[in-house]
This record gives structure tokens, C-alpha cells and sequence, in this order.
């Protein structure tokens, strides 16, 4: 069964005399050593399948790891096994103990939209940057442990207690909705097992080899979870890099890397430096910059790809003539090279130096991607409407009841949702079921209560409908009975809210269609909306360019890659510590070792900021890069084009003409 692997990997995948961690450098093959050592604990040492648990970080890692076991062990024995996510295990954690800690079993699920609104609501604020700061410090509490009284003891001045004020009463409004947030999801386990040793035996002994991945990725919250869970028995293996530690700002700890040999003294370390992925040349880029960080694992990437190309690094005028340079040699390479625009990467450092490339791409009418963008289904115009539909679909959904309710608004605010959600925690039932019950309308003001009933009883009419007539039709009641477009022209600016109304014709639309072709009910068209949103991204990748920030690119591999930008204060970011400059210098070491094939690092002279234009220094990463291995275009210091627009669309027009010719037997 290990046959296929290399020699390290082979130790790595079979070791199981105690806690194992792997060093996988980049390209190394640490999800195959991980599906391997899956299989060979099922086939070889007589583990249920049932009782092996593989952790990750995103559903698109777990759903990779759950085909590559599915097809090793070929359907057979794979039955049970656990390949999630953090946040999919902490939440199948709290579903089956919800009543140790006052939740029912279906309690909702807050998504940083839900959370978004509460806070506003609460600091009455239409201050966006203040609701994402609060945001951000709330989760790192969380992560840290830090409950609201601890954060009004800790708090050094007014802003910090106010935040701590609100932190309070958001965690209030969460409980009284039956609702958790996506930090709890992980906050709440750990909270679980150190309160409910009996929870902990059972899960304990419920999953009895764990697997976790990009282990210097987790944050204090997810490693007191694995320590928990891996108990004294230790059998884990954890697979992780601290030279692709690049997440510190989303409370990413690489401690918890190092502290593995202080928490389990018979830790045993594998190395995986064989990379399968880039030339040698690359890797010897890569390895040279790294060393400049402090290092606690020593490792030394190396490839049998052959020695490659150089890796160019080229200096432009400014940020107009480095995206136009970057545009016409990619497309020459391209012609040249016969390869596809799927082939290439533009990556950056903050989302928006990809402004001018993105003008350039368009402008030569070439096919790209953006990673990271907002999906279609996340627009908030789009999930107001879909939470009507979910609704109908469930009327037991409590995320999507509490977005309906409020969007638009009518007279229901927070006060009566949290009366009505206490009510429902108490009697284990879904608001909207709560709402019908006596004693509901004894404990709500009378207009309230008449809002709640309006609303109510219109979701139980459009629900009898909804598996009998046509989809269009209800589609069209819906909208207008929400009175949806007058509420978006209300409450916003009147271009956003034309591009919203814009969105929902365009969704509505397409329900409509899809519904009559496929011959749909509404029901059966709410359920597609969840399995598109669930399965996006699954459809095969279209041929285009990505366009990718460098934390966005981590986990991806391209045979060309062009990262721009490498200048003093993008990258490095500006004002970064000590600290913060290892953190950057991981990142550029990330961005490098995304290239299969070549590699182009390229910066500007000067850069335009609002009207002023300001001089640029190159980043001190290229100085720190082996200089046998890279060639410069045009000298360093001066910004001299190696190829002007005029000859690059001559030299296009010369390619073309020679590719398009009949060939002559």
C-alpha cells in the first residue's frame, strides 16, 4: 500500500509508536502521505474507519482528502470516517451535546453577515470599519479565551470598555437566539470538554487517531481542542510547514508548532523535502530567502524537476507600465509556448494593485479569475432573498426566520426576537413554531406580536403553494409583498441600490428559467440553491489567468507565476515589526514556491498615490534572494523596458502569424 511513496514519506505514513509531527515543505506530498496513513490504519492496523478523524482548514481540502481516501480504499471500509473541517467537527461536537451546555440540538448558526447586523444594531452604528474592528476583536477573544467579564476587567480605556459593553450583550443576544457564531464552533468544544469530563471520555474514545493538517495554521482555541482530544493516548499526526505560517493577523499561533516538543516529549519529527512541484532553481530561491527567518526546524527543499529557468526580477517605471509588461509577456509565453491562460498567476500582496492588471487583462480581451471575490450567492441582496426561500423550504431555520424578519424591517426589532428566541430555547423549538404557541403573545407588546403573526402566517400561504404552483409566479408574490425594491431604494444610495435591485432580477431570473426547464417546484428550486452553494467552485476550472493575493494562492500551484509588487511597505507591509517581517518574508516564500516551471518578481520605480506620485524601493527580499540565480531585466537600479508595448504587440503579431501558417509536409 505504501509502495508508491518516497522513503520519508513511507516513515511518516506507517510511524505509529506515539505523537508524529511531519516539517511538509511546499510540494512535498503531505496530503498524500495524509490519505495513505488513512488507508494503512484502516487496511494494515485494524482501526475503524469510524474512528479516525482527518482535520482541516477549508471544505476544499477536506472534500480533496475525502475523494483521494475514497478512491485508495475504494469505497470499502472507508464507511465513518471523519474528513472535516475545524468548524464541521466543533459543530457535529455541539449538535450531539447541545443540552450539556442549554442549546437544543438544531440551534442556529450565525454567519458574519447575521453577526454583522447584531453589532450594528447594537452600537447603532453605521460605522462599517467599527463593525469589522469589533468583529475582529470579538473572534480574538474568543480565540483567546477571553470571556466578557474578563474583557471589562482587561479593558485600559473607554473604547476597550465599550467593546467589552457590547461584547456582553452580543453573547446575550446569541443565547437568547439559540444561535452560536462561527468561533464558537470551536470556542465551544474546548469550553464543553473542560467543563464535562464525560463528553471528553466520549469523544475520546470515539475518535482515536487524529490527523491534523497545516498545523501552523491553528490558533490557541483549535490547539486546546486536539490536546483535549488526542488526550494521553497522543495518537496524532500533525502535518504542518512554519515557513507557510502567513496567517498570525487571523490569530494563527506558530508557537503551536514548536510547543509540540515541549507538550509531548517523545514527539517524533519527519521531514518531507522532496518537493514535487518546481524546478531546482526555484527552490534554491526559496530556501536562500527563508533562511534569513529564525529557524526552529531546519529544512532544505529540493526537486529532481532539473535546474529551470532563471528567476527574472524586473523593474518598471510605474504601476501602469509594470501591469501593461507583465500583460504582453505572459501573452507572448503563452503564443510561444503554446500553453493555456489556466497556466498563469498574478499574485500580490493587498487586493488593490490588482486594479491595473485587471484594466490590462481586459483591454487584451484575456480570460481571468479573481480569487477571493465576493461569490454571487454571498451578496447580501442575494441572501435576503434566499432566506425567504429557506424559510419556506424550513420553517424550523432559525438563521434564515431572523434574516427574513428584519429584511425589510417591520417593527420587530431585537427585544421581541430575543423574548421570542428565549421562549423557543426553553421549549427546544424552532422560532417560527414558537411563535404560535399562547404564551408568546402574553409576553410581547400587541403590535409586536400582531407584526410577528402578519409575517408568519404569509410564510405558511406561500408555503402550501410552494410544491403545487408555478415557481414563477410565487417568486413574483414574494418580491412584492416584501415591497423589496422600494426597501433598497430606501436604505440605500440610489446607484447601490439600482445594482442590487439589478442582482435580484438577475437571481430571480434565473430561478424562473431553471424552474421551467427542469420543471421545478419553489421547493425543489431552494434546494439546488443549497447544493450550488455548497458545490461552488467544484465545476471544472475555467482557462484564465488568476489573479490571486498571496495568502489567497496558498495551497495552489502554477507552472508560470508573476508576483508584482515586491516593494518596501506592499511587501514587506508597511510599519511591520521584527515579528511582522518574518511573517512577510514566509509570505514571499510562499508566493515563490507556487511556480512550477518559471518565475517573475517584478516592482515599480514610483507608484501613483491619489495625484502625487511617489518614489518606490525595491523590496529588501530581492537582496536577500541567491543573485547567481536571478537575471535582472534591464538593470536594477534604473527602470529600463526590456520590451516596449510597440514591440511586444509586434512580437504577439509575429507569433501568431507563425503559429497560424499551414504546415508545409
Amino acid at each position: 500500500m505504501l509502495s508508491k511513496l518516497n522513503s520519508v514519506q513511507r516513515e511518516a505514513a506507517s510511524y505509529l509508536d506515539g505523537p508524529l509531527l511531519v516539517l511538509a515543505g511546499a510540494g512535498s506530498g503531505k496530503t498524500r502521505v495524509i490519505t495513505h496513513k488513512i488507508a494503512y490504519l484502516v487496511e494494515q492496523c485494524g482501526y475503524e474507519a469510524r474512528n479516525i478523524a482527518a482535520i482541516t482548514f477549508t471544505n476544499k481540502a477536506a472534500n480533496e482528502m475525502r475523494e483521494r481516501v475514497g478512491t485508495l480504499m475504494q469505497g470499502k471500509n472507508a464507511k465513518g470516517l471523519v474528513v472535516s473541517t475545524f468548524h464541521s467537527l466543533g459543530m457535529n461536537i455541539l449538535r450531539k451535546e447541545a443540552a450539556l451546555l442549554g442549546y437544543k440540538p438544531q440551534f442556529s448558526i450565525f454567519d458574519s453577515s447575521d453577526n454583522w447586523k447584531i453589532l450594528g444594531e447594537l452600537t447603532n452604528s453605521g460605522d462599517k470599519q467599527e463593525i469589522r474592528d469589533l468583529q475582529t476583536q470579538i473572534s480574538n477573544w474568543k480565540s483567546a479565551f477571553v470571556s466578557p467579564e474578563k474583557a471589562a476587567q482587561i479593558a485600559e480605556n473607554e473604547e476597550a470598555k465599550a467593546h467589552a459593553r457590547i461584547y456582553s450583550r452580543y453573547q446575550e443576544t446569541l443565547r437568547a437566539y439559540q444561535a452560536v457564531d462561527f468561533d464558537d464552533l470551536i470556542h465551544l468544544p474546548v469550553v464543553l470538554f473542560n467543563e464535562h469530563p464525560e463528553a471528553l471520555l466520549r469523544w475520546q474514545n470515539r475518535l482515536r487517531y487524529l490527523l491534523i493538517d497545516e498545523y501552523q495554521d491553528t490558533n490557541d482555541c483549535q490547539y486546546q481542542l486536539t490536546r483535549l482530544l488526542a488526550g494521553s493516548r497522543a495518537a496524532f499526526t500533525a502535518v504542518g510547514d512554519d515557513d507557510q505560517a502567513i496567517y498570525a493577523w487571523r490569530g494563527a499561533s506558530i508557537e503551536n508548532l514548536h510547543n509540540l516538543r515541549n507538550d509531548y516529549p517523545s514527539l517524533r519529527v519527519v521531514k518531507l523535502e522532496q518537493n514535487y512541484r518546481s524546478s531546482q532553481r526555484i527552490l534554491t530561491v526559496a530556501n536562500h530567502l527563508i533562511n534569513h527567518n529564525t529557524k526552529v526546524f531546519e529544512k532544505n527543499l529540493w526537486s529532481d524537476h532539473g535546474i529551470g529557468d532563471p528567476v527574472r526580477i524586473y523593474a518598471a517605471r510605474d504601476d501602469e507600465h509594470e501591469a501593461e509588461s507583465v500583460v504582453m509577456k505572459l501573452m507572448a509565453h503563452k503564443f510561444e509556448h503554446r500553453t493555456r491562460f489556466a497556466d498563469y498567476a498574478i499574485l500580490y500582496r493587498s487586493n488593490y494593485l490588482s486594479r491595473a492588471f485587471e484594466e490590462q487583462l481586459r483591454a487584451q480581451r484575456v480570460p481571468y479569475i479573481v480569487s477571493g471575490g465576493t461569490s454571487f450567492f454571498d451578496k447580501a441582496e442575494i441572501k435576503d432573498i434566499t432566506s425567504y426561500l429557506r424559510l419556506i423550504a424550513n420553517s424550523d431555520d432559525d438563521p434564515a426566520f431572523i434574516r427574513a424578519i428584519t429584511t425589510p424591517k417591520r417593527g420587530i426589532g431585537n427585544a421581541t426576537l430575543e423574548k421570542l428566541g428565549s421562549y423557543a430555547g426553553t421549549r427546544q423549538i424552532s422560532l417560527f413554531e414558537a411563535a404560535f404557541e399562547a404564551q408568546v403573545e402574553q409576553q410581547l407588546p400587541p403590535r409586536q406580536y400582531e407584526e410577528l403573526m402578519l409575517f408568519c402566517n404569509f410564510i405558511n400561504r406561500i408555503q402550501e403553494r410552494a410544491d403545487k404552483d408555478p415557481c414563477g409566479e410565487l417568486l413574483d408574490e414574494l418580491l412584492r409583498a416584501i415591497n423589496y425594491e422600494t426597501w433598497l431604494y430606501d436604505s440605500h444610495e440610489s446607484r447601490q441600490a439600482e445594482s442590487k435591485w439589478k442582482n435580484v432580477e438577475d437571481f430571480i431570473g434565473w430561478l424562473k428559467r431553471k424552474a421551467e426547464a427542469d420543471e421545478k417546484s419553489l421547493i425543489a428550486m431552494v434546494q439546488t440553491i443549497a447544493l450550488i452553494n455548497m458545490l461552488e467552485g467544484k465545476d471544472q476550472e475555467p482557462d484564465a489567468v488568476s489573479l490571486s493575493t498571496l495568502h489567497a494562492a496558498k495551497g495552489l500551484e502554477f507552472p508560470h507565476v508573476f508576483i508584482i509588487g515586491a516593494e518596501e511597505d506592499i511587501l514587506p507591509f508597511r510599519d511591520s515589526d521584527e515579528k511582522g517581517i518574518e511573517e512577510e518574508r514566509r509570505l514571499m516564500y510562499v508566493g515563490i514556491t507556487r511556480a512550477e516551471r518559471s518565475l517573475q518578481i517584478s516592482y515599480c520605480n514610483r507608484r501613483k498615490r491619489g495625484k502625487d506620485w511617489l518614489a518606490c524601493e525595491p523590496s529588501r527580499f530581492l537582496e536577500e534572494m541567491p543573485q547567481s540565480e536571478l537575471v535582472y531585466a534591464g538593470g536594477h537600479a534604473e527602470a529600463v523596458a526590456t520590451v516596449t508595448k510597440d514591440e511586444g504587440m509586434d512580437k504577439l503579431a509575429r507569433l501568431k502569424a507563425m503559429l497560424n501558417k499551414p504546415i508545409v509536409e
